[in-house]
């Protein structure tokens, strides 16, 4: 029996202020001729279809679409993920199984699998959308769930999995020795890892939520990863259509087949002088991709960005390293702390734009402004 396993669509997503609408429709034509070409049994869609939980009309026609065309090629199978809402994503989910769109509802203490048949015997396959262990402990009044640890294991526990069985599992959970890319909702502390432990009765578990792919543990627990890049941290992966094959019970096989964005996304270094040098662009994508541009120059360039955008209109993001930044803590790797007080962070960014610390009447002054400006947000202003 053979699968395509997809997730974290986060369809109607913005990044750094461009839509990403048209990227993701191209993305989708090319997962839908993929498709028809390796003419699976089965699309294991891995949650985050959506970037919010009230996604914009756009994002919604652009799913309606996507489903409707995946459900000619090969059946459909979707979870809801941590963007996404359960309930909406949802609705009207048992008339769509009528044209082969099998949604999962929203977690109320129990997981049906739906059984497949194949040369092999039967596959069982759970959707288990995104929970957290507020949603599990009142499903499971009498246990400890203090963890997303706990509370998968409690959802598992009462799946009763049979292990002799060929089975499949969707979930869309962070799973322990994972890597994941800047911008994923992350709990601090790592409080949101489950243990690959958990899934060991699955023959292949089609996991959502991590934009790189990859394996975690064994071959058969993996992400499929993002169709596309959404932070330049992904900027250096490859992203692909994951391709699943079980044969008998023990044997499955996972391909992987690459992904061809319309506007790449790539980081470029250097002054503004090399990066604007006609030598240095032509003949290359950077023009057409989304570019994070880091200027070494000693001196800030007026209206940098502007100009930059003449060669590269698709810049996404523009930061300096130089002296002034390294001194101040602020080189190119530099974010902000969430620990910082407003007072901290306004200080840290004067020290990069001005290459010294503010003085004791500065620092008076913009305390007092960071008050004014908090009474008044209290107060409703």
């Amino acid at each position: 029996m053979k699968f395509v396993h997809l997730s974290d669509l986060h369809l109607g997503k913005r990044v750094n202020g461009f839509s990403m609408v048209e990227d993701q429709q191209y993305i989708l034509e090319q997962i839908l001729a993929l498709v028809a070409q390796v003419r699976p049994d089965g699309a294991l869609l891995a949650g985050d279809l959506y970037d919010k939980a009230v996604p914009s009309a756009e994002a919604v026609a652009l799913l309606d679409d996507f489903l409707v065309r995946l459900s000619r090629l090969c059946e459909v199978f979707l979870i809801s993920g941590n963007h996404d809402s359960p309930e909406r994503l949802a609705f009207g989910g048992r008339l769509m199984e009528r044209s082969g769109v099998f949604v999962s509802p929203v977690y109320s203490g129990a997981v049906t699998p739906l059984t497949r048949q194949d040369a092999f015997g039967p596959v069982q396959l759970y959707l288990l959308p995104f929970v957290k262990p507020a949603h599990v402990r009142r499903c499971f009044p009498d246990l400890e769930i203090n963890s997303y640890n706990d509370a998968l294991a409690a959802v598992l526990s009462a799946m009763e999995v049979d292990p002799t069985q060929r089975n499949i599992l969707m979930t869309h959970q962070f799973v322990t020795g994972a890597a994941p890319c800047d911008g994923e909702d992350l709990s601090v502390g790592g409080t949101d890892q489950v243990d690959g432990t958990l899934f060991d009765a699955f023959d292949y578990v089609a996991l959502g939520h991590l934009h790189s792919p990859q394996a975690v543990g064994r071959e058969s627990l993996r992400y499929c990863g993002s169709p596309l890049k959404y932070s330049f941290s992904e900027a250096r992966q490859e992203k692909s259509l994951t391709v699943v094959e079980l044969g008998p019970k023990g044997q499955v096989s996972v391909s992987a087949l690459p992904l061809r964005p319309l506007r790449d996304m790539v980081e470029l270094r250097g002054s503004y002088e090399a990066l604007t040098y006609r030598g240095f662009y032509q003949g290359t994508a950077y023009p057409e991709s989304y570019v994070h541009i880091t200027l070494t120059d000693e001196e800030d360039i007026p209206d940098a960005v502007r100009k930059l955008q003449v060669i590269y209109p698709y810049l996404m993001k523009l930061t300096y390293d130089n002296r002034r930044t390294q001194a101040a803590g602020l080189g190119e790797d530099w974010e902000a702390d969430e620990q910082q007080s407003p007072l901290e962070l306004l200080e840290a960014f004067y020290a990069a734009q001005n290459g010294a610390a503010m003085d004791d009447a500065q620092r008076v002054y913009a305390q007092a402004l960071l008050e004014t400006l908090e009474e008044a947000e209290r107060c409703g202003h």
